[in-house]
């Protein structure tokens, strides 16, 4: 049972999705494991460090691939990657599969078994495989240390002889993983932190962080919320009285970030153009849905934008992979956590129970053709909700 793990491709991904540790515990499962040369190297983890763990070290992703009956990601692999898959293998990773619905077809007709691993389903069985659960973990940590770096001035208040320093006032949008990471990472720095969400549940959650809470509790607001816990894509007549209260907060705040991503649906609007106008000079908006179009207007993807009024807005692209190292150890985790339970571990082989629930929230294609209910080619009604989101208001966080 050989597993491969050939170099990332797409963009500039700095995550790996094998670290040594998760190597030698393939190895334990029976499994023989090629890593492609330097996949490693972004996350501070050397070709030495996979021998040394028991790995191959292939001179190249033809080399890793060949004869392999798994292949680990990070992201999905590239057109120009899909044709060197060995067919019937299981290609496992971060699929982003709503909008490259081409990609998803591709990795089909390669004859592959594709999971997408941001679809693991929320039960407790499956938290250790949350892959959008850890990493939008980081990406709210990160995303509040990128803001204050942008801020340029202290968070917390400080009272010195030469005079007092007001602590920053921060504002998160979204109340996900990230959102609430970034609340207590705030709170740890010393930040007067507010966040609004438009699920209910959140305000209890917020207020343990010991942030305040500001969203316009109505009845629409009382029921935004789906059986598992994920955020509703709200009307726009409540989309117009969230953005009225927040427009007057907006304008006060030092430093605001932004989370809010619905799955399978661009994300949601929250920052106008007229609200970015309103903030001060000096002040930053950091958009962690920039990837998905941004929750704020004049965000730009992979930039960090200077508006006339001296506003900064912080389009970083995978937040995650700049923390790579503890990226890639969490995610690492995560997807030895699944694939171990796809092994047969007395026999030591590879033996997918395609029953199972995790198999069947994940599976996107097998035996040419594409499986998953929201994306085979049959007429269907509206798509079936996918499983974890990286964030709920936000998420995907």
């Amino acid at each position: 049972m050989r597993i491969a793990v050939p170099a990332e491709t797409q963009g500039a991904e700095t995550r790996v999705a094998v670290t040594p540790e998760t190597v030698r515990k393939f190895i334990g499962l029976g499994a023989e494991i090629a890593v492609e040369t330097g996949a490693g190297l972004a996350s501070g983890i050397s070709d030495a460090d996979y021998q040394a763990a028991g790995a191959t070290i292939a001179a190249n992703a033809a080399e890793a691939l060949a004869g392999a009956a798994i292949v680990l990601k990070v992201r999905r692999p590239a057109e120009s990657e899909i044709a060197g898959l060995p067919k019937g293998a299981l290609v496992v990773g971060i699929m982003d599969p709503y909008g490259n619905e081409g990609a998803v077809d591709s990795l089909s007709k390669a004859g592959v078994a594709a999971f997408a691993m941001e679809f693991m389903p929320r039960i407790t069985r499956a938290q250790v495989m949350d892959v959008l659960s850890s990493q939008a973990n980081l990406a709210g940590y990160r995303a509040v240390i990128d803001g204050a770096a942008e801020y340029g001035r202290a968070l917390p208040m400080m009272m010195t002889a030469a005079g007092t320093v007001p602590a920053a006032r921060i504002f998160i949008m979204g109340v996900g993983v990230a959102g609430l990471q970034a609340i207590a990472t705030a709170r740890r720095m010393g930040a007067i932190v507010t966040a609004t969400d438009v699920r209910p549940a959140t305000k209890e959650q917020v207020e343990s962080l010991g942030a305040k809470f500001l969203a316009v509790e109505d009845d629409e607001f009382k029921q935004a919320q789906t059986a598992g816990g994920y955020a509703k894509e709200m009307s726009k007549e409540y989309q117009a009285k969230q953005a009225e209260l927040t427009a007057s907060h907006i304008a006060k705040q030092d430093i605001v970030i932004t989370t809010a991503l619905i799955p399978g649906r661009p994300a949601p609007k929250l920052i106008s153009a007229a609200m970015v106008e309103s903030m001060k000079a000096g002040s930053v908006i950091v958009d962690l849905a920039v990837e998905r179009g941004g929750n704020c207007d004049l965000a730009k993807p992979g930039e960090v934008f200077v508006t006339p009024n001296g506003v900064r807005i912080v389009g970083h692209l995978n937040v995650p992979g700049r923390l790579a190292a503890t990226a890639s150890q969490l995610y690492a985790k995560n997807l030895f956590a699944f694939v171990e339970t796809l092994i047969d571990k007395s026999a030591k082989t590879l033996a997918v129970n395609w029953d199972d629930e995790l198999v069947k929230a994940t599976a996107l294609t097998r035996d040419g053709a594409v499986i998953h209910p929201n994306f085979a080619a049959k007429a269907a009604p509206a798509p079936v909700e996918p499983a974890p989101v990286v964030e709920g208001s936000v998420t995907n966080g």
